[in-house]
């Protein structure tokens, strides 16, 4: 809209964030009626009222709650100017932020991202966690991108998207020494004679396993359970168990020595979902990993 007046919109976005004009106008520095004219003036030229009273205080209308999801967008995105200035000026080029969700293959991951390693001056910032935790971090514009296991539960007030990435079958490995010891039985049927290794609960890949599981009438015994799946091919390695791993991450446990491929569980598959911000959408980078991925028919 031409008529926008910004600075109107950020006199608006800070009553209702700090909950009433009074407090406004003390961390403003600013009269409280020269902040009610600006919020009013907004109010006129948008043509809805946003604020209305509510006990001793004020609330945001039904209007005033969208114009506050993009004031949000709009501010906290011109919170990020300084620091992108300065990193411009300095030369250190563009920043990907990026979450990687617990159980996420490494491969996997590297090979999303690999279309935008070789972005001259590139600072490539990767943090792994939960995905609840990760979403937090994406909807504050402290990540760019998040990619997991499994789409997001829908919240409408994190405003997030996702898309499908990549879904491929899921191998089986074991130490040689377990191995050798189903070596008559055929696959899957060998692994219930096996102790597992599997990712933890919160991992979409232990669900879709332990179903798999069940339809088959295996009930093999856990023997651990692990967050990266990294770490739980090098438990294995040492005899540990048998364990699963997407066709996306094979290449870091193929050449492990000491494991054996059991099989490849065609109908259990695992997947990666691309999650984002509005933000997201224009980030120069998360759409150039997002094209490559889907140009390679993921």
């Amino acid at each position: 809209m031409s008529n926008l007046n910004y600075r109107h919109l950020y006199y608006f976005w800070v009553v209702a964030k700090e909950g009433g004009f009074a407090r406004a106008a003390e961390r403003l520095d600013m009269a409280i009626q020269t902040i009610s004219v600006q919020v009013r003036a907004l109010e006129q030229a948008l043509g809805h009222q946003l604020l209305k009273p509510e006990g001793r205080g004020i609330a945001v209308t039904d209007a005033g709650r969208a114009v506050l999801a993009r004031a949000e967008e709009i501010f906290q995105l011109g919170e990020l100017i300084p620091e992108e200035v300065a990193a411009a000026a300095s030369g250190q080029g563009a920043r990907l932020a990026v979450g990687l969700s617990d159980g996420l293959s490494k491969q996997a991951a590297h090979a999303l991202l690999q279309p935008v390693l070789g972005t001259p001056g590139l600072r490539l910032l990767c943090h792994e966690g939960e995905l609840e935790q990760l979403q937090g971090e994406l909807a504050l514009h402290r990540l760019d991108l998040v990619l997991a296991c499994q789409a997001p539960a829908a919240n409408t007030s994190l405003r997030l998207s996702s898309e499908r990435l990549a879904v491929a079958p899921v191998d089986w490995y074991a130490p040689e020494g377990l191995a050798a010891g189903v070596a008559g039985q055929p696959f899957p049927a060998c692994l219930g004679a096996l102790p597992l290794l599997l990712p933890t609960a919160h991992a979409a890949l232990r669900g879709r396993v332990e179903r798999w599981l069940e339809a088959r009438r295996l009930a093999p015994r856990i023997a651990g359970e692990f967050e990266d799946s990294a770490l739980m091919s090098l438990f294995a390695a040492q005899g540990l168990g048998a364990f699963p791993v997407s066709a996306l991450g094979r290449a870091e446990v193929a050449t492990m020595p000491g494991l054996v491929h059991l099989g490849r569980s065609e109908d259990l598959v695992d997947e990666v979902h691309a999650i984002r911000s509005r933000r997201g959408l224009h980030h120069p980078l998360v759409q150039q990993v997002l094209h490559a991925a889907r140009q390679g028919g993921g």
